[in-house]
Formats: structure tokens, sequence, C-alpha cells
């Protein structure tokens, strides 16, 4: 589905970015909160930490979550709606993703199809692996994925910062993801143990 919403995107746009002229949309994406230097985004980053946070670690569905991503057969035969559970973790996810377009597009002033191309990837991955998040399922947190966020964002700006080249950015963010699920490894074969 990727893949065909970016080629719809790029034969929409001609492969250009389409301009946006509403000043007051703009702000949305670079400006502050009136009489503070609280930039907006950051407004929207909290919201969307404390509702995720809450519905993942204090509601039924997100222990159901949690139990489709530790085993979904088990989940299924504790009568877990897997497919409904599945399609409403998709739909959040999708309305996060617009939430950040939106971001985007008011930032930069107009909505392009070449815009973060390649976040949905490694950066994504990598920020939720630092922070914690099992690869095999079953365990994780938001605020652990915010500070995974956090660390990759400074790596990013850092090695930028440094002048080392993309190509050796995108290895470097690979060992990153590789020690992260070997020290994920680690710790439950320790936990085995005791």
């Amino acid at each position: 589905m990727m893949q065909i919403a970016l080629g719809l995107s790029y034969i929409l746009s001609g492969g250009q970015p389409v301009p946006l002229q509403m000043t007051d949309f703009q702000h949305t994406g670079y400006g502050v909160i009136p009489h503070t230097t609280i930039p907006y985004p950051v407004i929207w980053m909290i919201v969307v930490l404390i509702v995720s946070s809450g519905l993942l670690m204090r509601t039924r569905f997100g222990r159901y979550v949690f139990a489709i991503g530790g085993n979904e057969e088990a989940a299924r035969l504790a009568g877990v709606n897997v497919g409904r559970i599945k399609t409403a973790v998709y739909v959040i996810s999708g309305m996060c993703a617009a939430i950040v377009g939106f971001l985007y597009m008011s930032l930069f002033s107009s909505g392009s199809p070449q815009t973060a191309t390649g976040n949905e990837m490694l950066n994504a991955i990598a920020a939720v692996v630092v922070g914690g998040t099992s690869l095999m399922g079953g365990r994780g947190a938001i605020i652990g994925t915010f500070f995974g966020a956090l660390l990759i964002g400074f790596l990013d700006n850092a090695m930028n910062l440094l002048q080392i080249n993309s190509y050796l950015q995108w290895v470097v963010l690979g060992v990153v993801i590789l020690l992260a699920v070997v020290l994920d490894e680690l710790r439950k074969r320790y936990l085995k143990r005791a």
C-alpha cells in the first residue's frame, strides 16, 4: 500500500512539490505558542505521547495489543478479536502518520512526495528498537520509543554536523539497530536463567 500511495502521489504532483499559501497553517509547523517559546510541533508530540501511552498502558485495548504481539495465536484462543485489534492498530498508525505529514507540509510550506522518504523504515525501526520494544513483540513502551527517537535524532544531527557521509550514516544506524537487538536477546536469556 505504501508503494501504491507513493506512486500515486508522484503521479498527481508530477514529482514536484505543491506550494502552500496559507500563513496560519504554515505556523503550525514552525510557529510558537503566543507569549512562550514552545513550538506547536512540541505540543502535538506531547498530546500524541500522552494519548498513545494512556491507550497502550491503561486500557484493555493496550493489553490486547501486547498479547497479540507476544503470541497472536494464544491471544486468539483467549478470545481476543485479533483482526479487529490489528485493524485498529493500523488505523492509529495511519492517523499518526497523517499528523506527521500535516506538520511536514506546514513546516516546508508545501506538499512533496519526496519528503521523509526512508524515515518509515530505518529511522522508525531504529527508534522503536533502541527504545526497548522487542522485535519479537509483546514488550515495549511509548516513553521508551520517545527516548529512542531522541537518541536517533541526536545521532542523525551529530553525524550531519560532523559531515559524516550519508551512506556511512545508514551503516551507523544499522549497527545501532543490531546492537539494540543483540542486547534485547541477551537480556531475555539472562531473565530466563534468573
